[in-house]
């Protein structure tokens, strides 16, 4: 099979949908996050499903970048940049939440306590290391992220208007539930969630449009026996 622009801008159309979905679903009926809660099969897998939907958006989002480089312009760029590194401590957290804690639980339940009170925006009673910093550096690059890339992708005007803007105004929805309890503390993903499904769907669908690099043509004359 050939790898053509059409195939891999249709494959990060599909990660960003299937991403979307992922961030939605295991949120819904999520358990309160706790030392003991950690170690069940059911957070491991949910959390597991986190670090795949982390990867997919970023593959996503590349493809929604890289698609229209020249109509996202530099805004688009550090957006993109701001998002990517959002997702990638997404990953990395999220990887420490389901390999690392659950070993750890029993030995230092409160250490885990803590970082599980930090990733649904509470705060930590102790001191929990890089862990801090990390999810500080998550928090802005997704806030901040979204909303300058949204900003860029609705100005492109290639990808669906209304998914671009949830994209840029989910941030300002995400702060407002932060501060709410934990049970709504769970749709923060909505928001993001939606408009990358609308978001992958459009890139899905445009990606028809778009044209193959046209193949380098030699300059130079070539002659003949007779005739140039």
């Amino acid at each position: 099979m050939t790898i053509t622009p059409t195939i891999l801008t249709r494959a990060a159309g599909a990660a960003a949908v299937v991403a979307g979905l992922i961030f939605i679903g295991v949120q819904i009926k999520h358990p309160h996050l706790d030392a003991n809660s950690i170690t069940t099969t059911e957070v491991v897998l949910r959390n597991s499903l986190k670090v795949l939907m982390a990867a997919l958006a970023l593959a996503g989002i590349t493809g929604m970048y890289l698609s229209q480089i020249r109509r996202n312009g530099l805004l688009g760029l550090i957006g993109y940049l701001v998002l990517g590194v959002g997702y990638l401590t997404i990953m990395c957290t999220t990887f420490v939440a389901a390999y690392v804690l659950p070993s750890i639980a029993g030995t230092n339940p409160g250490y885990v306590n803590d970082v599980a009170s930090v990733a649904t925006g509470g705060k930590a009673i102790g001191d929990i290391g890089a862990l801090q910093i990390a999810e500080r550096v998550q928090g802005l690059g997704y806030l901040a992220g979204g909303l300058v890339f949204g900003i860029a992708l609705y100005r492109a005007r290639v990808l669906s208007r209304w998914a671009s803007a949830l994209l840029a105004v989910g941030g300002l929805v995400t702060v407002a539930l932060s501060v709410m309890p934990d049970a709504f503390y769970r749709l923060l993903a909505f928001p993001n969630g939606i408009a990358m499904i609308g978001l992958g769907y459009s890139l899905w669908r445009t990606a028809q449009h778009i044209a193959p690099q046209p193949a380098e043509v030699r300059s130079r004359r070539v002659t003949t026996a007779g005739a140039e």
